[in-house]
């Protein structure tokens, strides 16, 4: 099943992607197996979809692909390397990714993103699929010079704009070894397997679950694959994640 967000009359619904359109989700969006598909309310050229989902909280992971921890001069760490970000930072498809005028460089790093679904503290990793709803896209923008001088990544990653995720949640993918790809104005500059992880999506539950509880609507962006580069304005960015679909956002200078 495809869960989307989207926009209707004002209101925020959440929807059941299929066959290029948006139907009514009748039911709670964490229990898919008791949901419903209503009547059609648009094609997706139609419907204004939102993030699929407003994390209480965004864990990401860092240097979970060994090619892009050597791509900046470094080793893969001997455990999760975990960060946050904001869920302010939160952007739907098609929203603009803000660029200041006093940052440098600022990077995409497009991702596999885990949705959880079940409420869950000391996750056994052979369980831990079961606490997944489903899992989306997103591209967890960084501006690399605040992060180096910073020594810790929280504004570097934490701008408003900063974590665009969508277009919807695919609740039957399998997570270990799928196409993670980033093109930017329609280049290709990213492109590997989730089967590249350091860390697996397994892992990665059951890790974080001994740090912090695990909410239904967290999320875990699972690291990104070599490649990464510069953003500037007037760049079209778009993430594609094999078997969820494309997240594309485009580039603005904001004048604060």
């Amino acid at each position: 099943m495809l869960i989307a967000r989207y926009e209707n009359e004002q209101e925020t619904r959440y929807g059941i992607v299929a066959g290029g359109k948006v139907f009514e989700y009748i039911g709670d969006p964490f229990d898919p197996q008791s949901a419903k598909q209503g009547k059609p309310v648009g094609t997706l050229d139609e419907v204004r979809l939102l993030a699929p989902v407003r994390p209480g909280k965004i864990l990401a992971i860092g240097k979970n692909y060994a090619a892009h921890a050597a791509e900046f001069g470094g080793g893969v760490p001997p455990e999760p390397l975990v960060f946050m970000k904001p869920p302010s930072a939160v952007i739907s498809p098609g929203d603009e990714i803000e660029i200041l005028p006093e940052m440098g460089r600022v990077d995409y790093e497009a991702e596999l993103v885990v949705v959880i679904g079940r409420r869950g503290r000391f996750i056994k990793p052979e369980d831990a699929l079961d606490y997944v709803l489903g899992y989306t896209c997103a591209n967890d923008v960084t501006e690399r010079d605040y992060q180096k001088s910073d020594g810790q990544w929280t504004r570097a990653k934490g701008f408003d704009t900063f974590c665009p995720l969508g277009p919807w949640i695919n609740t039957d993918l399998d997570p270990s070894d799928v196409m993670v790809t980033c093109r930017v104005n329609g280049e290709v500059k990213q492109s590997a397997s989730t089967a590249n992880m350091v860390y697996d999506v397994p892992h990665l539950v059951a890790h974080l679950s001994r740090v912090m509880t695990l909410e239904p609507g967290d999320i875990i962006m699972t690291g990104t694959p070599e490649g990464v580069g510069r953003i500037a304005p007037g760049d079209e960015v778009e993430v594609e994640v094999e078997g969820i679909g494309v997240l594309k956002n485009h580039v603005v200078l904001r004048e604060a």
